[in-house]
């Protein structure tokens, strides 16, 4: 999977605010509703649902918040860098600064865990990190996720077929 299939320029956001974690999430989770057209209050309860699971904060000041909805074909990704780090209960302590939102279609599960491990790859790469962190804007910050597209790192798996025409 490429992480081009989960991801585009349009959904990585750069300044973001947010005062705490639930109101991130509920930013977070309605854009991406209204991007695969599904209710903005669904998403955020099955979000916040599988937060009370356990925290998406997987450390280094990373998050990835994420849930399966019936409705959806094809995993689809909002990425946001904040201005102000929040606390996120992550398994480090570190407050999160870069939340990756990841909707996933409830079958198959292989397509899931592929689409988890595409993102967790890139997110875990201090490098990639960096240069996200650094990035002057949204353009800069997708192309330092992504990386040149003659280099993009490949996630194992194809999924071409999105939900939203784009």
């Amino acid at each position: 999977m490429d992480l081009r299939s989960i991801l585009s320029p349009e959904d990585v956001l750069t300044e973001f605010t947010a005062a705490e974690k639930t109101e991130l999430l509920r930013e977070l989770s309605g854009r991406a509703a209204l991007t695969v057209a599904v209710d903005p209050q669904l998403v955020l309860s099955e979000i916040l649902r599988h937060e009370e699971l356990g925290s998406s904060g997987v450390g280094n000041g990373v998050a990835m918040p994420h849930a399966r909805f019936r409705s959806l074909v094809s995993p689809y990704g909002v990425l946001a860098r904040l201005k102000q780090p929040v606390e996120f209960a992550a398994i480090d302590g570190i407050p999160v600064d870069i939340v990756f939102l990841l909707l996933l279609p409830e079958l198959p599960a292989v397509g899931q865990l592929q689409a988890l491990a595409c993102v967790a790859r890139q997110l875990r790469n201090p490098e990639i990190l960096l240069s996200f962190r650094k990035a002057p804007d949204a353009v800069q910050a997708y192309r330092a996720v992504i990386g040149p597209v003659e280099e993009s790192p490949s996630c194992d798996a194809e999924i071409r077929n999105r939900t939203i025409g784009r």
